[in-house]
C-alpha cells in the first residue's frame, strides 16, 4: 500500500506544476478491509497548485522555494521540478511549499516582489528574508543544507529536541 500512496504522490508532484488550477488530493483504499469507506488521510504536497498567493501569507509558517521559469518546457525548470519531487518529505519535515510561475508575460505577484531574469530559484525563510536565489537548478540536498545553516531553522531544531 506504501508503495501504491508513493506512486499516487509521484504522479500528483509531477501533475501539479503543469497547471492544475486547485488543490488535488488522493486516498488510497486500505487494503485489509476492500468493502471499507474511503477515508485514508490525504498526504501533503510540497507543491502548491492554488492561485498565485501573496508570499506574506506564509509568514512565520512556510518557506516558499519559488521557481520561475520563461517557460515550463525550460530544461532547467524541468530538472529543478525532478529534483524537488525526489525526496518531498525532506522539503516538508522543514516546511518547504514550492510555487512556481513559467509566464513571465503575466508579470504576477511572485515575478513583481522578486523580479527574476529566466531560469530562477529563490528560497524565501519563515520570516520572509530571501536566503538564496540561484540561476541554477538545485537539489533538495542544497536546499536542505542552505535552511538547516538559518537561525529559525536551528531554533525549530532545538524547540522539538525539548519537547521530545
Amino acid at each position: 500500500m506504501t508503495s501504491v500512496k508513493t506512486c499516487l504522490s509521484a504522479l500528483l508532484l509531477v501533475l501539479a506544476p503543469l497547471g492544475a488550477a486547485a488543490q488535488q488530493a488522493t486516498s488510497v483504499p486500505d487494503a485489509a478491509a476492500p468493502d471499507a469507506p474511503v477515508e485514508t488521510p490525504v498526504e501533503e504536497s510540497v507543491f502548491w497548485t492554488g492561485e498565485t498567493p501573496d508570499l506574506d501569507s506564509f509568514l512565520w509558517e512556510k518557506r516558499p522555494v519559488v521557481v520561475f521559469a520563461d517557460t515550463p518546457n525550460d530544461p532547467q525548470y524541468r530538472r529543478q521540478i525532478e529534483n524537488l519531487q525526489e525526496r518531498p518529505a525532506e522539503l516538508l519535515d522543514r516546511d518547504v511549499i514550492v510555487l512556481t510561475d513559467t509566464d513571465p508575460a503575466a508579470s504576477g505577484p511572485l515575478r513583481r516582489k522578486l523580479r527574476p531574469r529566466g531560469f530562477n530559484v529563490v528560497l524565501i525563510d519563515k520570516n520572509g528574508q530571501v536566503t538564496l536565489r540561484k540561476p541554477q537548478p538545485l537539489t533538495v540536498r542544497e536546499l536542505s543544507a542552505t535552511i538547516d545553516k538559518t537561525p529559525l531553522r536551528r531554533q525549530e531544531l532545538q524547540e522539538r529536541r525539548l519537547l521530545q
